[in-house]
Order: C-alpha cells, then sequence, then structure tokens
C-alpha cells in the first residue's frame, strides 16, 4: 500500500462535520433486523463482493468476504436467522460525510470507466492504488450502507453484537480516495451511533496500517476515542506514539516482527484499560488481517488466534459492538481469519479442521502472488493457525506506558 501522496488539504475535518445532529439520513439503508437480533450476533454482507475486484493485478483482486460467508455456512457456524443483506448508501447517506462532488466524481467514474485528469488529480481516483473498476462506486456504497445499517441497529438496543465483513476502510477521506479506500464506512457508522444519541464511541483499530482516516474523522470530537495498532513506518507513515489528535487518539506504532504474545501484552495492559476508562456506550473494531504472518503486505508476525484473542477480550468492553474487516491481502488468511471472528463472536471455537465442503471452499480460492502457487497444505484444512508466541520486547512494554500516561 506504499504510494505517493498528492497534493491535498488538511485531512483534518472540520469538527462542524461530526457536530451535526440528524438521524433522517440512515432511513434510505434501513431493514429490519433478524429476530434473534439483538439477543445473538449478526452478520452484515451482501453478494456484490462475489464478482467485484478492483483489477486483476491490484491486491485487492483477492475473494475476501463472500469466501467468509461460504466458509461460515459450510461449517454450520451462519444460518438464515443470524444473516442480513445489506442496502448501498446514496448520496444521502454518503455525504453525511464525504463532500458531494467527490461522490458524483466516484460515480460518474463508474458510469463512464474513465476520469478526466482534473478529477484524478484532485481526488486521487485511478492512481495511486485507487483504480476505476466495474463497481467503483457500488461496491464502497455497499459497505457503507452495512455499517450505516449496523451503527443505526446498535443504536437502538441496550446491548448487541454486528459483524460487518466489507467494512473497515479506514484509509477514506472526506473528499479523496486513499489507501484503496473510497468511503470511510467506519466514520459513517460511528456517525450513525452518534445521531441516534449515542454519546461516546470508542474505535480500536487492528490492521497493520494506521487508521488515519477515522482518526482525522473525529480529530476535534470529544465523543469519538481513536486507537490504534499499526506496524511503524508502515504506510500512510502516520500514528506515532505521541499523536494523539488533540486529546482523543492513542496510537501504538508496533515493530516489525510483532508476535501473539507481544498483542497481547498490548491488548491487556494498554488497549483494554483506555477502552474501559473512556466508558464508551458502543465499540467498534476494525480486524484488518494484514498483520497476520501469511499476508504479504506487512511486516508483522501474529497468528489468526492473536486476532480472535484481542476480539473476544474487547467485545467485552462496551454493551454494543461492531466489528468491521479491514486489510488483508492473502485470500485464505483472510476468510480463515475472519471466519474465525465471526465464531468467537458466537462462543464457537474456531480451532477446528475443515473438511467437506468447508475445505472445498478454502481449495477453490485463487490469488495472482507468488505466494499463492504452491499454497501449504494447512490453509486449506484448518482454520486456526499454529500460535505464534514469543518473548515480549521492551518497546512494547514502553508504548503501553506511553499510552496511558496523561
Amino acid at each position: 500500500m506504499d504510494m505517493a501522496s498528492p497534493a491535498e488539504q488538511s485531512p483534518i475535518v472540520d469538527p462542524s462535520v461530526t457536530a451535526r445532529r440528524d438521524p433522517a439520513w440512515t432511513a434510505g439503508v434501513l431493514k429490519p433486523p433478524p429476530a434473534v437480533f439483538p439477543r445473538r450476533p449478526i452478520l452484515i454482507a451482501n453478494e456484490i463482493y462475489r464478482h467485484s475486484v478492483y483489477g486483476r493485478r491490484h491486491p485487492l483482486s483477492i475473494q475476501r468476504v463472500t469466501p467468509v460467508l461460504d466458509l461460515a455456512r459450510a461449517l454450520g457456524w451462519l444460518g438464515d436467522g443470524q444473516y442480513l443483506d445489506c442496502l448501498q448508501a446514496g448520496p444521502e447517506q454518503l455525504t453525511r460525510f464525504h463532500e458531494p462532488d467527490y461522490i458524483a466524481a466516484v460515480a460518474e467514474a463508474e458510469r463512464t470507466r474513465h476520469v478526466p485528469d482534473e478529477i484524478r488529480d484532485r481526488y486521487n481516483i485511478g492512481r495511486n492504488g485507487n483504480p476505476v473498476f466495474a463497481e467503483i462506486f457500488r461496491r464502497p456504497a455497499t459497505s457503507s450502507g452495512a455499517s450505516i445499517l449496523a451503527g443505526t441497529l446498535l443504536a437502538g438496543v441496550e446491548r448487541g453484537v454486528i459483524h460487518s465483513l466489507a467494512g473497515g476502510t479506514h484509509h477514506g477521506r472526506r473528499a479523496m480516495a486513499w489507501g484503496f479506500c473510497f468511503f470511510n464506512d467506519p466514520v459513517l457508522g460511528i456517525l450513525a451511533m452518534l445521531d441516534h444519541g449515542l454519546e461516546r464511541i470508542a474505535y480500536v483499530d487492528l490492521d497493520a496500517h494506521h487508521g488515519d482516516g477515522v482518526q482525522d474523522a473525529f480529530h476535534h470530537d470529544d465523543r469519538v476515542l481513536t486507537i490504534s495498532v499499526h506496524e511503524d513506518g508502515r504506510w500512510p507513515r502516520t500514528g506515532a506514539v505521541d499523536d494523539r489528535a488533540g486529546g482523543m487518539a492513542r496510537n501504538l506504532p508496533v515493530p516489525q516482527g510483532f508476535n501473539d504474545s507481544e498483542l497481547e501484552v498490548l491488548i491487556d495492559s494498554a488497549v483494554v484499560p483506555l477502552v474501559d476508562r473512556f466508558f464508551p456506550d458502543a465499540l467498534v473494531i476494525q480486524t484488518g488481517a494484514d498483520g497476520l504472518s501469511d499476508d504479504p503486505q506487512a511486516k508483522l508476525d501474529l497468528s489468526n488466534r492473536a486476532l480472535w484473542a484481542a476480539v473476544e477480550r474487547l467485545v467485552h468492553c462496551a454493551p454494543r459492538v461492531l466489528v468491521v474487516g479491514g486489510g488483508g491481502y492473502n485470500p485464505w488468511s483472510v476468510a480463515r481469519a475472519w471466519t474465525g471472528i465471526w465464531a468467537t463472536l458466537n462462543g464457537i471455537d474456531p480451532d477446528v479442521p475443515t473438511q467437506g465442503a468447508a475445505e472445498a471452499v478454502l481449495r477453490g480460492l485463487e490469488w495472482n502472488h507468488s505466494r499463492g502457487r504452491n499454497p501449504p497444505e494447512h490453509w486449506f484444512t484448518t482454520i486456526a493457525d499454529p500460535p505464534n508466541r514469543g518473548p515480549v520486547r521492551d518497546e512494547i512494554h514502553r508504548l503501553a506506558e506511553a499510552v496511558l500516561s496523561p
């Protein structure tokens, strides 16, 4: 995801944008939840992702959402009673955060499959990893619709958990495509919660890349605490430990080789205490899978078990929880990791062999990458990675101390 930075205005969003309270804007994407909600978690997704790709050579050419649906169903972990098909957000919903002219430019790029030079340069569409493709508007508008729906549903209950698989596009800026993200669905989901009456939202980002777009959106808003655990020095090269975004952000840039034991320490000794101290009405967890050791993008060394353990620890920190996806560029590691997250949210142990239909789902995946030419057998036959525990470096303890200091 390394790319040049185009000339642009400050990414920090004017506080008047997020301060507005107007729940009517969410109406266009609302649907009734399954009858089991909020007693049991529900999963929100859409079939648009089964055939939509960014382009054959793009890192997001892989299938990521539908393999999770297929795998969870094959394992008996997802019935129709817990699944909700989402609607596409339209301009009325997207303009709650994004600039109308930018939204129109993305829609026009889908209609014509062409971006004039002026539009490309102004909005970063069609360059720097943000390609023009067949569903350039519909795909991100659908994930945005899912997060808006999830945020609205959660705001209407006392307790509940929703898993929005295609969400997590945390780099999207108000008027610019950034880091493969055209719209910022976590921001829209948080705004839906706030506009429907919740007062305090915590956002925890576990992606290998800094959650810059969400932090910048709520830079001036004391109702939203953003916490990001990400690889130090990786694109977008923001999120230093001393970056607190006016007081409402905490950043934990971790070193290369970051292992399961180190994530556990940071979650237990830093992230959970920060969330507990904020005492949120709701929590959003971004679960990018690009920090896993099998992912080609980052240089972190986590197993999917570490991601599951982090989610299990965090999900108890607030009465309402929205879990979204994020990065992840190996189709097998993403499918297994996110399926395991869904199992974890339902109290199911994901450490199982696949067999039968579930194994067939994994054997049917393709990856146009050198590491996809001869995949190891366990990518097909197991859900859980081998654990990767290791020494906890002094740097990790220093990070925890730094973010907890006043």
